[in-house]
């Protein structure tokens, strides 16, 4: 279906999400309804995905791509967005299952996506919040993306942002190939390509409900991932700025040099 941001698809990655999919989908297509709806199972063994097969029945805008095993959020986006590049979608948006990001908050992001090459729905900007998160789980993020931004050069506040939407061209723009990175360093991962490329991304304000159902998914692997990823990232970038400065200063030396020799001739 096409809403007013192009032909639009939610990917929903799942995993042991029995408990709140079927809800979370039906919010979402009650608020978007001219937008479709992919459900990515990495075989949970809770009957998620035979859930996702019932609501695709159902409704021809659902729609379900089962993965063999758990292999990480990072990868089931991926898989997604190939599906949905596959099919000639012009936007394709990430959402969580569990009810963290809110489906009546979407129009805020599609409405923003005619602006930008991508969109965050940003915890970190006027007007965003959290609700039912521990004080220091809130300093730890808002720490992580303040050490990730000066490290990395991003003029962004949420880099860790797991509701947004990326047009169809700056997904095939960015390289999906070789993106490897899972959890919060899988959204730093895009966020840092779209910005290197020189494309725009707009933040937008959103409500951050953290769930109340289920087990969170984030653990102490994914966060030492990130660390040591967005390390070796900013090292690299750093490298890559002193190896430029200094071709550049070789140049302008030799220009120097050069013109020295002329007026001494």
């Amino acid at each position: 279906m096409t809403s007013r941001a192009g032909r639009s698809l939610v990917v929903i990655p799942t995993y042991n999400e029995a408990d709140n999919i079927c809800t979370i989908v039906r919010r979402l297509r009650a608020a978007e309804p001219d937008v479709d709806v992919l459900i990515v199972d990495d075989g949970s063994p809770d009957g998620t995905g035979e859930l996702a097969d019932s609501l695709a029945r159902a409704d021809e805008q659902i729609h379900v791509l089962h993965r063999s095993g758990k292999s990480g959020l990072g990868a089931a986006y991926v898989a997604g967005f190939r599906w949905a590049l596959e099919r000639r979608y012009d936007v394709v948006v990430e959402m969580d299952a569990d009810g963290s990001h809110q489906p009546e908050q979407l129009g805020r992001i599609l409405g923003a996506i005619g602006s930008a090459d991508a969109v965050i729905g940003s915890r970190w900007v006027p007007g965003g919040s959290i609700a039912n998160w521990p004080r220091e789980r809130e300093l730890l993020s808002r720490l992580g993306n303040l050490y990730i931004r000066g490290l990395l050069g991003l003029p962004l506040r949420d880099v860790t942002a797991g509701f947004r939407a990326y047009r169809a061209d700056t997904l095939r723009a960015i390289g999906l190939d070789d993106v490897q990175s899972q959890g919060y360093c899988f959204q730093t991962d895009l966020s840092r390509r779209v910005v290197q490329r020189g494309m725009s991304v707009i933040e937008v304000p959103i409500d951050f409900i953290e769930r109340e159902i289920g087990d969170s998914k984030m653990n102490a692997d994914i966060m030492r991932e990130s660390l040591v990823k967005v390390t070796a990232w900013g090292i690299a970038d750093r490298s890559a700025q002193l190896r430029r400065a200094w071709r550049r200063w070789k140049r302008r030396a030799a220009a120097v040099r050069s013109s020295v020799s002329r007026d001494e001739g």
